[in-house]
């Protein structure tokens, strides 16, 4: 069994409604990559390692950022073999220096050489993803604001990509289509008009929460009237976003999207909305810099 030390597991990671789907979507993720990876061998490692041979390593940053995906790292080498021991320094979502040693590792030299790429893939990934949030979260530090993904995350990524998103301080905004009722301008084009298209929503699902996206004040005030759990202010200006959050005066949470970037989030959060949405948060992240040194 792999050993593994002062970490909050991915199983107890609570994230609403979908526990269940985010343990095995993770997992099904981390088999997948294992499988595309190492195919039907790896042939450079089977053919210089021995087979007894045994080794140590440890895992660098290379560059300041906020760690996330150890559990995820712990089960990556466990799917290859049950007996490396991995152990980590620090836990999800901690900050962590260039030059720190983020774990260590044991174990059979070729099973660490073939789990390497794919745990470093999803710990810089994930590392990445929480490390933007955190600047995020910092920018709207002394506001009410909370930071949001979105649906744009890597296909076969979401839950992790998410995860990640949590680890680095931000609010995971609906799983996918099924766990929330998100009416957009498509929707509505669909339906005709907004009261339309709420009360579909609410006659076919009518214990889902809805959000409605309205993009002027127009549309804010006709939403107002409808039975909507959250409205989502789609580009509008910033002023157009605070005389919005006068009109609702903390009747309903109202959430920014559009245009948000760590040059604008401030500004949005001051105007007083509850949520800010970015996709910046996981569509274009940059991994953050991790190396496995092995001894």
């Amino acid at each position: 069994m792999i050993y593994v030390t002062n970490m909050t597991s991915i199983f107890s990671v609570h994230m609403t409604q979908i526990e269940g789907i985010m343990n095995q979507q993770i997992i099904s993720a981390i088999q997948t990559a294992l499988k595309e990876d190492i195919g039907s061998g790896d042939v450079t490692t089977l053919s210089i390692v021995p087979t007894e041979q045994q080794i140590n390593g440890r895992f660098l940053a290379k560059a300041d950022g906020i760690i996330a995906g150890l559990d995820v790292v712990a089960e990556t080498f466990r799917q290859v073999d049950s007996t490396v021991t991995f152990s980590p320094n620090t836990s999800d979502g901690s900050a962590i220096k260039k030059g720190e040693i983020i774990a260590t590792i044991s174990g059979s030299a070729r099973s660490i050489l073939q789990g390497e790429r794919v745990a470093l893939n999803f710990l810089q990934r994930m590392s990445g993803i929480a490390s933007m949030t955190r600047l995020f979260v910092d920018e709207t530090d002394g506001t009410n604001a909370k930071i949001l993904d979105t649906r744009k995350t890597v296909p076969g990524l979401r839950m992790a990509d998410k995860l990640a998103v949590k680890l680095g301080g931000g609010t995971n905004h609906r799983i996918g289509l099924f766990d929330m009722a998100l009416i957009k301008e498509n929707h509505i084009a669909a339906a005709g008009n907004i009261k339309t298209a709420v009360m579909r929503v609410k006659e076919t699902y009518p214990n889902v929460p809805i959000e409605i996206e309205v993009t002027d004040l127009t549309e804010l005030k006709e939403a107002l009237d409808l039975p909507v759990d959250r409205i989502m202010l789609d580009n509008m200006s910033l002023a157009d976003m605070k005389t919005a959050v006068a009109l609702t005066n903390g009747k309903i949470d109202l959430e920014a999207s559009g245009n948000v970037n760590l040059n604008t989030v401030k500004a949005i959060a001051q105007t007083g909305v509850d949520f800010i949405s970015s996709g910046a948060l996981t569509h274009s992240v940059t991994a953050l810099d991790i190396s496995l040194l092995l001894n």
